[in-house]
């Protein structure tokens, strides 16, 4: 299969991926502009009859001090990553990536390598021996994945020496997702464990509403935000951020981002952004108040948010990343416990690749980042 890959258009790039049932929100062409410190240029791949197949969103870092470029597709590019034969779309990529000046490259395949259903991972915060997940046993295998590594391998990607333990990559390797396709809502609602069907019902009781917020609110938002990273000792991205990117992404299409808020007593105590492209929704950023925590703010959004995916006819909601421990000691284990309530799976993409264009530069760029 002969195949050209060349520089499109925004308005080509958008277009291709309307066509799709779904890509993720950081290959869209808008997404360029959320990370607007970086160079970013969008690539096509063209089949003999000159027909698209596929997209790729490239944000460039240039190296301090030089005109070379760290190459980056956020999980991308959009091709078919089942293909027998990888070559033919990664060879005019890493060519056409070099001329641009790039030293070194890195993507994220969206290929899922194993999913574990609730059940499965319980099973697993059970069992003393148990502490990573991937000491459970996978509810469902994508053989074709390993295909996938493999062809990468044997082409010089290289992966990430820790195998990744869930936040080594710029992307989280392990996610949480809710199906949604050819289920009823009420058989979403039955997926919830007792715990999270109780607090959704003492949200209600309590009279907690969630509602939409608009760019106008999210000062609001940003407020709950910081107050949650000092409490969970993260750094906040600042408000400018979430500005752009509501901007960005809203101006691309008008249904690409959203902010819930809980309200509670007329007092926003919990918020959320969600991303919609296509079938897939994620819950992207999450924020709550330190008080009123037990009415329950956040089940009564997150409901609301699933609900809303469902009526827009996503086949996915995703509440993105969580760490692979299943040690209750470990920081990240609350996320996977809150998130596992919902009754969703588990899911392991295969990871980001690098593949070295100049050896010596991207060995330099390894110690440079090891050390910050």
């Amino acid at each position: 299969m002969s195949l050209t890959l060349r520089t499109i258009s925004r308005e080509q790039h958008l277009a291709y991926i309307q066509s799709l049932p779904a890509a993720s929100h950081m290959q869209v062409p808008g997404w360029a502009d959320v990370k607007a410190e970086w160079r970013s240029e969008n690539l096509g791949w063209f089949d003999k009859t000159g027909q698209m197949v596929g997209a790729g969103l490239v944000l460039y870092r240039q190296l301090p001090k030089i005109k070379r470029y760290l190459a980056y597709l956020p999980e991308g590019p959009v091709i078919n990553w089942f293909s027998p034969n990888l070559t033919d779309w990664l060879q005019p990529m890493l060519a056409h990536l070099k001329q641009q000046g790039a030293f070194s490259v890195k993507m994220g395949p969206p290929v899922v390598i194993r999913r574990w259903d609730a059940n499965a991972i319980k099973t697993g915060i059970a069992d003393p021996d148990v502490k990573r997940l991937r000491d459970v046993e996978a509810t469902f295998i994508e053989p074709r994945a390993f295909e996938v590594a493999d062809q990468l391998r044997r082409m010089g990607w290289q992966q990430g020496e820790d195998g990744g333990a869930g936040f080594g990559d710029v992307q989280p390797r392990y996610v949480f997702q809710v199906p949604l396709e050819n289920r009823s809502l009420e058989d979403v609602h039955k997926g919830f464990n007792q715990l999270w069907r109780r607090n959704i019902k003492k949200a209600e009781k309590a009279g907690v509403e969630v509602v939409q917020g608009g760019y106008e609110d999210l000062a609001t938002w940003q407020h709950l935000y910081e107050i949650t990273a000092e409490r969970d000792k993260f750094r906040p991205r600042p408000l400018s951020y979430f500005q752009r990117m509501w901007t960005a992404l809203n101006s691309e299409d008008p249904n690409r981002m959203r902010l819930y808020f809980a309200v509670h007593e007329g007092e926003a105590v919990a918020a959320a952004t969600m991303l919609i492209v296509g079938g897939h929704v994620w819950y992207s950023y999450g924020a709550s108040a330190n008080h009123k925590r037990e009415v329950r703010p956040s089940n009564a959004m997150q409901w609301r948010m699933l609900r809303d995916a469902y009526a827009l006819g996503a086949s996915v909601y995703d509440l993105r990343g969580i760490g692979d421990s299943l040690d209750e000691n470990d920081h990240l284990f609350g996320l996977i416990q809150f998130k596992v309530g919902t009754g969703g799976q588990a899911a392991e993409y295969l990871g980001e690749w690098d593949f070295p264009l100049n050896k010596l530069l991207h060995k330099a760029l390894d110690i440079y980042m090891s050390r910050r």
